[in-house]
């Protein structure tokens, strides 16, 4: 296959506005490289597009050559479904143009874009979209998932703000989906991952935010986990959607406002970001010390920008990663003993638990609206991150996520997951994740990609 590939590189360089990178090339190695370190693959050959016409041309190309296909944007699929061995990836990078209508509310974003590009270019205007809470994630492939982050309980998920796409299907064809264009197409992309084509660009509805909000971190040891976890079972669901707080499990960073002896401490952590006044932050954060006392805390205004970037330096390239995720419905006492009993046992500094709080925006919008593969009920997603600096020491890592997750799952929402937390996506798993919309998305699969040319993903096998 990769001679097949080769064979045909000055086709394809002809056929192209952007560069064809062949193994052979300087800057092949730098071009393959995926977040997530424990995946090195090699492709036959990388497109690196920069229009619309050029990721049809590539499309066109690979399937003709019976070539497997990947889609890069930000390459932050913990999967490294981003490349692909002996086949074709489709790199986006360079589609990273953000355009911002500031009347109108809505920005126009490159499929290849990062959150960071997307929120400079916002935030210069005070608004933003509701995205996820690390900068260099790419959009398109947080957003196809759904999307969540700090701005979910105030507006929805990032595919609840979406006006429109457009897309490269199987056949090489660019269309437009919106509600008054292939909606069915549009209904199927927000939240049915890649399987239906390649998004070259999206269009979002934009909303005040910033450009400074209020942040606090506070931390307690290993021995305050359940009490912690019941503070923030009494405390999240009744703050108004203007604050954001998320549970975390982790260990205390190095950082100048920790007190020495608490560097690098298994802990638990709440993070609690408000949108409203400096006073009413204050107020949250003087309840929470009043019930539970931290060993430490930080509490600032910053930059919505700085919030963004704020898991950056945390989840950097070249790290060994694996995730497991689930949806909770609350902390129960149950959940909490897993929770509690589980934390103390990972061994990796870097791993963490984080829990988001899905309610308010995120609760009303109809389940239906669009393919999300998660029910639009008030709850907690949960993300176990397995992380090592080194392969040497993933395997004990990944052994902890999955031995969490397994005993977790009697207390959890039996629906499967977030799919942009799903490492490992069988059959089964997607399935129980979409319900009875799978059966509509494999219609709508059939209709755009037959063949099933986009299967690097959570797929939906036509």
């Amino acid at each position: 296959m990769t001679q097949l590939a080769e064979a045909g590189f000055d086709e394809l360089r002809g056929a192209l506005e952007g560069t064809v990178i062949g193994p052979g090339d300087d800057g092949y190695d730098d071009a393959r490289r995926l977040w997530n370190a424990q995946y090195d693959r090699r492709p036959a050959v990388i497109a690196r597009v920069r229009t619309a016409e050029d990721v049809s041309a590539a499309v066109r190309f690979g399937v003709a050559r019976g070539l497997e296909i990947a889609v890069r944007g930000g390459s932050h699929s913990m999967s490294g479904a981003s490349s692909v061995d002996d086949g074709l990836m489709i790199d986006l990078s360079e589609m990273n143009q953000v355009t911002v209508d500031v009347d109108a509310r809505r920005a126009r974003v490159g499929g290849g874009a990062l959150l960071r590009d997307l929120d400079t270019a916002t935030q210069a205007h005070g608004l933003a979209v509701p995205a996820g809470m690390i900068s260099h994630t790419g959009v398109g492939g947080l957003t196809l998932g759904g999307g969540m982050g700090w701005l979910t309980r105030q507006h929805g998920l990032s595919i609840d703000n979406l006006e429109s796409v457009r897309i490269v299907t199987a056949d090489g064809s660019i269309l437009r989906a919106a509600e008054d264009e292939n909606p069915d197409l549009f209904w199927a992309v927000r939240g049915g991952g890649g399987n239906f084509g390649v998004v070259t660009e999206f269009e979002f509805r934009l909303h005040e935010a910033g450009p400074m909000i209020n942040y606090g971190l506070l931390f307690w040891g290993l021995d305050q986990g359940g009490d912690m976890l019941r503070l923030a079972r009494e405390l999240i669901p009744g703050l108004p959607p203007k604050f954001s707080v998320v549970p975390a499990c982790l260990n205390a960073p190095p950082a100048p406002f920790v007190p020495e002896q608490h560097h690098f401490q298994p802990g638990y952590g709440l993070v609690v970001v408000g949108f409203g006044t400096p006073e009413e932050h204050a107020e949250v954060l003087e309840r929470i010390r009043g019930t539970l006392p931290p060993l430490f805390e930080f509490a600032s205004p910053m930059p919505y920008v700085a919030l963004q970037q704020s898991l950056d330096e945390a989840n950097d390239w070249g790290h060994y990663c694996y995730e497991k995720g689930l949806y909770l419905e609350d902390f129960t006492d149950g959940a909490i003993e897993v929770i509690t009993e589980h934390v103390p046992k990972k061994t990796s500094p870097m791993s963490a638990v984080l829990f988001y709080r899905l309610d308010h925006a995120y609760s009303e919008v109809d389940d239906d609206a669009n393919a999300f593969g998660g029910g639009r009920t008030d709850r907690y997603v949960m993300f176990a991150i397995a992380q090592t600096p080194v392969p040497e020491t993933q395997a004990a890592e990944v052994a902890w996520a999955r031995a969490f997750w397994d005993a977790l799952q009697p207390h959890a929402i039996n629906i499967g997951t977030y799919i942009n937390g799903m490492t490992e996506s069988d059959d089964a798993r997607i399935r129980a994740t979409f319900g009875p919309k799978y059966d509509r998305l494999v219609e709508i699969k059939r209709k755009y990609d037959p063949d099933n040319v986009f299967h690097r993903n959570a797929n939906i096998n036509p």
